[in-house]
């Protein structure tokens, strides 16, 4: 890629291939993978996204609501989508755009079923989330007995899989916690498939529980953060390369006596004579104000620029008293130096957060190396 020249977030479809064939090479060929592909493919373009996935190969994408499965459809996505998080006021837009919706609760069951018949559907795709210990969403021990007898009784939907998230697979500490929810997850997909009949297609594990917990692959994986380059583990991390770089540049250079101040509410007072660049990108773009005052950094040149005073809304005013640099010149805000694992930790945050922050003002530029 060229030196940029704005600010601009590029999207890597080489390494989005390289993630994806180092994730899939954890599964036994027979075992399916699903991209979660929602919050605009985790900050960086989710029809791009999706798109190189199949032509990889990819069996299913997940979106968290249903407008986000629309876009997919809209780019000429044709491969199955589950939409993770659907509301009874989406019911019309699912079923019309061919998504298929998790089913977590009884209300949710019944009202689906409901719309299934009044739209004469026959055996529309459905899938069953099962709440196994994250507490979030997803039906109980308590309502296997109630799914089976409400699938009984229609012949409107069909379960396509079962599925359910685990809570803590990047924590060792916590491996007989996660062996529970896997063993919860097991026995009751093994209740509901007795009672209907047939067997869908079971899924639980993440990125994490890919690389953590190969045994409990059962008939699918679904993987989010790991193919946009970021694992929990650091010896797996290596073989992971982040998709998305984030890039500005520098538009002027403040040369201050000692005593200065610099930014919004006096936010940084120099302490001696240096200088400062200003950069067109703020909190409007996704850049906390947490990563002020010398919190967060970016790289210029290879070397590390510690952002001074307050994040304005549409700009950051960075330290370059030791860094040979000119207005116009290029700037990395993550990347590969830093990662958005390493930006994201200085605030104690993640690099989902920061990922998914970054706006949609800002350019998206996709390419391959």
């Amino acid at each position: 890629m060229p030196k940029a020249t704005e600010t601009l977030l590029e999207i890597d479809l080489t390494a989005l291939g390289d993630n994806y064939r180092y994730l899939t090479s954890k599964i036994a060929p027979k075992t399916k993978m699903l991209a979660v592909v929602k919050a605009y493919g985790y900050g960086s373009d989710s029809v791009a996204v999706a798109k190189e996935l199949v032509a990889l190969g990819i069996d299913y994408f997940a979106v968290a609501y249903a407008w986000e499965g629309e876009v997919l459809r809209d780019g000429a996505i044709e491969t199955p989508i589950l939409v993770l998080h659907p509301l009874p006021a989406n019911f019309d837009l699912i079923v019309r755009r061919c998504m298929e919706p998790s089913i977590y609760s009884r209300k949710m069951l019944t009202d689906f079923i409901a719309f299934a018949e009044k739209q004469q559907q026959k055996e529309y795709p459905i899938h069953l989330k099962f709440n196994t210990g994250l507490n979030r969403l997803g039906f109980g021990k308590e309502d296997l007995e109630f799914i089976v007898e409400k699938l009984s009784e229609t012949a409107s939907v069909k379960v396509r899989s079962m599925f359910s998230h685990l809570a803590a697979t990047e924590d060792k500490e916590q491996r007989t916690f996660t062996l529970r929810q896997i063993e919860a997850f097991r026995n009751h997909s093994e209740a509901v498939i007795q009672g209907i009949g047939y067997r869908p297609l079971l899924h639980t594990l993440n990125t994490s529980g890919i690389l953590n917990y190969p045994e409990a692959q059962f008939d699918m994986v679904r993987s989010g953060i790991g193919l946009y380059g970021f694992g929990n583990d650091p010896k797996e991390r290596t073989h992971l390369t982040p998709v998305a770089t984030l890039k500005t540049v520098i538009s002027q250079i403040h040369e201050l006596p000692e005593g200065a101040n610099v930014g919004y509410n006096m936010g940084h007072t120099t302490s001696k004579a240096g200088r400062t660049a200003t950069l067109p990108i703020g909190h409007a773009d996704g850049i906390s104000r947490a990563y002020g005052k010398g919190k967060g950094w970016v790289n210029i040149h290879g070397k590390k620029a510690p952002i001074v005073g307050n994040v304005c809304m549409d700009m950051i005013m960075v330290d370059v008293t030791n860094i040979e640099c000119k207005e116009g010149d290029e700037v990395i805000v993550f990347g590969n130096n830093p990662t958005a694992e390493e930006l994201a930790a200085a605030i104690g945050s993640i690099p989902y957060e920061l990922l998914t922050a970054i706006s949609q003002r800002i350019k998206r530029v996709v390419y391959r190396k």
